[in-house]
């Protein structure tokens, strides 16, 4: 009975439900007053808002993580973040492979779309590579951290620390143990700590190119002739999304927020705010203050976000480079061309559709927001994208967010680490489509 009722659902609903079981088992252990520093039970809401944004990988809090939690309640945060980043379907194939169970067809389809791959084959060597891949940068990240950690915070605590860090610096996750600093403070006391700071970026970098380039760039022995037309568009876009940004914030910030500091030190803090937009909600400055260029600039990286297949959110890289490649292509009355190679039309159509997506649930989340709250427009601007791209930057007014308000970004969270695509289809998907061909007809445009 059980199998058969497992075979009604569609791989996208199956992912949907699984989400949904991780972070309703998670906001319930966070309920508990085991998790709390306080030894309290924390409001289930609150429990529920920090469970979305570790499974989602977001990073938006309405408790300071350090502050607020125990021991205990930070690691239910931390494997949330885990099991979040790589996807609950690797850790399900882990499980199976373990327990010597065989990975059959529908399990396989369920990899693919978890994973971001291209096919079916391969699928279960893929999410190896993955876990292997993940263990052996995650653990670099952590001894890195651990050398000044450990200096500042003492043996034990420091080597916590790193693990921690490296993990939801990976997994583009945002969540930080600097409340000791603080209340909400990321990681501002380590902006001109340079093996934290590129620590802290190389770990983002990775975790959001994509575990299909990672593949790619090993296969083709980092030779870039051979690389696929994927692994050439996400390796070149995130050069020039991180070198681009990185000029624009020391431009934008060079009399305000980076005003009396040295070059270098100005540089690691653009460099360092024109890559935790992609997504991963850590930041070395105070995002209260930026200018009003600063806020644009990370709203739209926050909107694009990393690569397809990656622990990051947003559109994705590709998306947005096949849309704005569309647009120039649009305006020469040609068809659209990368790497000597014309696209697939229903490719296009289905990047038209993700950012089409993603804007309405944009301007419904500042609707709902800007109704709820007395914030002004940019700030709730930058909160929305930030929910619904998995990033976690914040100008501070999370905390002070209404119950309808944080429900609304639980909501857009769940949506952005889902897919808002994959959401659509896993509740809007008709079983059997009628075979009709309707007749065609033409509206103005433009």
């Amino acid at each position: 009975m059980l199998q058969k009722r497992r075979a009604k659902l569609s791989a996208w609903q199956f992912l949907t439900l699984g989400y949904l079981v991780i972070i309703l088992a998670g906001a319930l252990l966070l309920t508990l007053p085991i998790s709390s520093n306080s030894g309290e039970w924390t409001p289930f809401l609150d429990a529920l808002f920090t469970a979305t944004s570790a499974t989602c990988v977001t990073g938006l809090v309405v408790v300071d993580t350090f502050l607020h939690w125990s021991l205990f309640g930070q690691l239910v945060v931390l494997v949330m973040i885990q099991v979040g980043g790589l996807g609950f379907m690797t850790i399900l194939t882990l499980a199976m492979v373990l327990m010597g169970r065989s990975v059959g067809l529908y399990q396989r389809q369920l990899i693919m779309q978890s994973a971001g791959s291209l096919s079916l084959s391969g699928s279960v060597s893929l999410i190896m590579r993955i876990l292997r891949g993940t263990l052996l940068i995650e653990g670099a990240g952590a001894v890195l951290l651990s050398i000044r950690f450990c200096q500042d915070f003492g043996l034990l605590t420091g080597l916590y620390y790193g693990v921690f860090h490296a993990v939801t610096a990976f997994c583009n996750a945002g969540f930080d143990l600097m409340g000791r600093y603080g209340a909400f403070s990321s990681l501002v006391p380590y902006a001109d700590d340079p093996l934290v700071s590129f620590t802290i970026v190389g770990l983002i970098f990775l975790g959001g190119l994509g575990f299909l380039v990672w593949t790619d760039l090993i296969k083709c022995r980092f030779r870039f002739s051979r690389f696929a037309l994927h692994t050439k568009v996400a390796l070149i876009a995130s050069f020039f999304l991180l070198l681009i940004p990185t000029l624009l914030f020391y431009l934008f910030e060079q009399d305000g927020l980076l005003a009396g500091l040295s070059i270098p030190q100005a540089l690691m803090r653009s460099l360092f705010a024109a890559m935790t937009p992609r997504t991963a909600g850590f930041n070395t400055i105070d995002m209260a203050g930026m200018s009003n260029g600063s806020y644009l600039l990370t709203i739209l990286l926050m909107f694009i976000g990393g690569n397809s297949g990656s622990t990051a959110g947003g559109i994705k890289i590709t998306t947005f480079v096949v849309m704005a490649g569309t647009a120039l292509a649009g305006a020469r009355r040609s068809s659209l061309v990368m790497g000597g190679k014309q696209l697939d039309d229903g490719l296009v159509r289905e990047a038209a559709a993700t950012m089409s997506a993603y804007l309405m649930l944009v301007v419904t989340g500042c609707m709902v927001l800007a109704a709820a709250e007395p914030f002004d427009l940019t700030q709730i601007t930058l909160e929305v994208v930030s929910a619904i791209a998995t990033v976690g930057l914040t100008t501070g007014i999370t905390t002070s967010l209404s119950s309808l308000s944080q429900v609304t970004l639980i909501l857009l969270m769940f949506a952005g680490r889902l897919g808002v695509m994959t959401l659509a289809i896993a509740f809007g998907q008709r079983r059997n489509q009628p075979p009709l061909r309707r007749p065609t007809d033409k509206i103005l445009i433009g």
